[in-house]
């Protein structure tokens, strides 16, 4: 028989909030529960300021529950559909928000009120352009908070993994609600601008996080005010995305995300969006594909809510590698005229150890491919979602499946899928290899290796002019023969190039070495 109760993952109070699951009516007045006992008014409020004024609050500390009541219905409605995407948290543990059967609160006549009233009088000073937060409710912080920014800029050093835009979401997100979050790479560091609902927010996560490391002994965080005090965030896509509006374009000929993918960013606590397992989150034990937000497996994540004495400098991952979960790869919309397993191998071996590819026998415009662990997944992904391939823009996802299964003996395939397992082109198979230094984004000026002497610069620029390229620039390195830049004209055409004309025959036993180059002739 297939009762069905509420869910208990809320603990003891699911019993008295039977409209947990489904939404009451919109309402301007939103109730929020499980809220940490020490949390201040501020703190509360502060979930609410990113989508407008907050125009009364009643907090029940007895009961870890407050009332948020929201200049607009509108702008309750847009946070109610922020924080379903995005888990809000309040001092590292996650709250939940709801929907209030009240239409307004009225607290005139409650007893102590003044503290309320007082944050609420503090935090719209602040955001009415006076920047202290004097008389707010966290009072020992307010003098320390005068003037200061809700934005953070973060420089992540010694980056031995990639870290994404979504890894600093996850990570930043325990210290409160993030709006806004900006990436970039200046003087070779990947470095981001972060800002938070509330320079509070701001605060914490630097006092905590400044100097820690994401992965262990590696991916060091740097963390300090920015000089500004709010960002201006034009597209949503891998390199910048402002979580209060997931209308914006994603610009720059990136794929703009589908719905279902848009929800699964940026959610702190979603284990199956794409990206909670790949970047070595996720322990090594396998989850169902199913949304499990945090709260329900406390368990499993006890490390992702970052504790506040991080363990011995490391923060998200405490003595667990980079997983093996996650590490095969869905890559949809390929052309099915032009491409093969040993391309793709390829490709994706610039970023990684491909161990099997599979095209599917169905779809051909689709493939599987497994990776040798979830960051060189990770770092596949990053780099080559949203990239063009054969005339067409690539996505580039996390899979479901934990393995690519081979053809059963017999079974028909056509050589669509291989195992390249032992393939003697895997880049990273030795440790500390170079090529762990060398790994850049696609960009139309290869970088050329293990070149014999008797090669001149005509004969590889026709070797490339051969493949339908265009070659704009080459040379020769200065101090040694053996490498040199040619550029071409444009990504697409590189990407083509390197599928085509990595480890081809140059004579004298030399076997040619393509990689993607930083650096412009």
């Amino acid at each position: 028989m297939n009762s069905s109760t509420p869910s208990a993952a809320n603990g003891n109070d699911s019993k008295k909030f039977k409209g947990d699951r489904s939404p009451c009516i919109p309402s301007r007045v939103l109730h929020i529960r499980k809220i940490p006992i020490e949390v201040s008014e501020a703190e509360v409020i502060s979930l609410g300021l990113p989508f407008g004024k907050v125009t009364n609050l009643l907090m029940l500390k007895g009961k870890n529950q407050a009332f948020i009541e929201m200049a607009s219905e509108e702008a309750a409605i847009t946070m109610v559909n922020y924080y379903t995407t995005a888990a809000p948290h309040l001092r590292n543990q996650p709250v939940f928000i709801q929907y209030s059967n009240h239409r307004e609160l009225k607290t005139d006549n409650l007893p102590n009120q003044a503290r309320a009233q007082a944050a609420l009088h503090a935090v719209n000073a602040m955001h009415s352009g006076n920047m202290s937060i004097t008389g707010s409710a966290s009072g020992s912080e307010s003098s320390l908070l005068q003037g200061q920014s809700p934005v953070l800029r973060i420089i992540v050093e010694n980056l031995f993994y990639p870290v994404s835009l979504e890894v600093l979401h996850q990570i930043f997100s325990k210290f409160g609600t993030v709006l806004k979050i900006i990436t970039f790479t200046k003087n070779n560091q990947f470095q981001a601008l972060l800002q938070y609902a509330d320079p509070v927010n701001a605060h914490h996560a630097k006092m905590t996080l400044d100097g820690q490391n994401i992965y262990n002994a590696c991916c060091t965080l740097r963390v300090e005010f920015s000089k500004l005090t709010s960002l201006n965030v034009k597209y949503n896509n891998d390199k910048s995305r402002d979580f209060t509006r997931l209308d914006l374009p994603s610009g720059d000929g990136q794929p703009s995300l589908d719905p279902s993918m848009a929800a699964a960013f940026g959610a702190p606590g979603i284990i199956s969006s794409p990206f909670a397992g790949a970047a070595g989150f996720a322990p090594t034990i396998s989850f169902p594909q199913a949304g499990l937000s945090m709260p329900t497996v406390p368990g499993h994540l006890s490390h992702l809510a970052i504790p506040t004495s991080a363990v011995a400098g490391r923060v998200a991952i405490h003595g667990i590698a980079p997983s093996a979960v996650h590490s095969v790869l869905l890559v949809s919309n390929l052309n099915p005229d032009s491409i093969s397993p040993h391309g793709l191998f390829i490709l994706f071996g610039v970023y990684g150890d491909v161990h099997r590819v599979k095209i599917l026998f169905n779809k051909k415009e689709n493939a599987l491919i497994q990776m040798a662990d979830a960051t060189q997944a990770q770092l596949a992904m990053s780099h080559l979602n949203g990239q063009r391939l054969h005339g067409k823009v690539i996505r580039v996802t996390l899979s479901k499946h934990q393995t690519v299964q081979l053809p059963r003996e017999g079974q028909e395939d056509q050589g669509l899928t291989k195992d390249f397992s032992n393939s003697p082109l895997h880049r990273f198979k030795k440790p500390g290899s170079k090529n762990f230094q060398n790994i850049f984004p696609p960009s139309a000026t290869l970088h050329l290796s293990n070149i014999p002497p008797s090669i001149t610069d005509d004969d590889l620029k026709n070797l490339f002019a051969r493949t339908g390229c265009t070659v704009k620039a080459f040379k020769f390195f200065q101090k040694d023969r053996k490498m040199a830049l040619i550029q071409l004209g444009s990504v697409e055409e590189a990407i083509q190039a390197l599928i085509d004309l990595h480890n081809h025959d140059l004579g004298e036993n030399h076997h040619l070495r393509v990689s993607f180059s930083k650096s412009t002739i």
